[in-house]
């Protein structure tokens, strides 16, 4: 892709000290948007655009002197892994008696519409201490609050990760709607932010439309209006600069 750098005006970050974010600007193609493309990946290990990569790495470098082993759960997700999570949780609320408005709403405490992931751009992570011993599912609330195994870490990215250019998107202000507060997840704002304001001018309705998305046929236009303002776009001030 033909890429150009340019400097956006200077941001609070989370707290963190007044820096310029440098805005990496390129041609997103709609597959790309969507999770359906191929993009180049920084390693199968650290699975995000390079930039974000290297970034993350230096993150990363940083935490470990001070003892923190920032590990990631997950990161770049297509389209079809996206959209086999969607349809397994769909299939299990279905059999557990929700009607399909119930089951959507469900799922979207947590979980995105396929083709609307922040994951699908190779921006955002899901991290942990992988220092700490892994028990159970790893990405839950309490495991980052009180006596968790990741409270450290939680703390040590509030207070660092704005550095490197890492913003949590789906924070814990009362104010915000959408998806639920999610500690363990960071967006590379450098990428994420461009990324958002071209995803924004795409037809969710015409692109989401697919028949073997599991309730696709009651994703109403209302429906996703409010997904698009509340989901979508209901995540940290800071992501939304555009």
């Amino acid at each position: 892709m033909n890429r150009k750098t340019f400097i956006k005006t200077s941001l609070s970050l989370m707290g963190a000290s007044i820096v310029p974010i440098p805005w990496i600007q390129e041609e997103y193609s709609v597959s790309i948007l969507l999770g359906k493309g191929n993009p180049k990946l920084h390693s199968p290990e650290i699975q995000l655009f390079n930039t974000a990569g290297n970034a993350f790495k230096r993150m990363q470098a940083a935490a470990k002197k001070d003892g923190i082993l920032l590990e990631i759960v997950s990161a770049y997700r297509s389209f079809e892994r996206q959209k086999s999570i969607w349809n397994r949780k769909f299939k299990f609320n279905q059999e557990e008696g929700l009607s399909p408005e119930q089951n959507i709403n469900k799922i979207i405490e947590y979980s995105t519409l396929p083709g609307t992931s922040r994951h699908h751009w190779g921006t955002d992570v899901d991290l942990i201490d992988g220092s700490k011993i892994r028990e159970g599912d790893v990405l839950l609330t309490e495991k980052f609050h009180g006596k968790g195994p990741y409270v450290v870490m939680r703390k040590w990215m509030e207070k660092n990760a704005a550095t490197y250019g890492f913003i949590r998107p789906y924070t814990d202000k009362k104010t915000r709607k959408g998806f639920y507060y999610e500690p363990w997840h960071y967006s590379y704002a450098p990428i994420a932010i461009p990324m958002l304001k071209s995803y924004m001018d795409l037809d969710l309705k015409l692109l989401l439309s697919t028949s073997d998305l599991e309730g696709s046929i009651h994703l109403s236009t209302s429906f996703l209006t409010r997904y698009r303002e509340e989901n979508i776009l209901g995540i940290a001030k800071e992501l939304k600069t555009f």
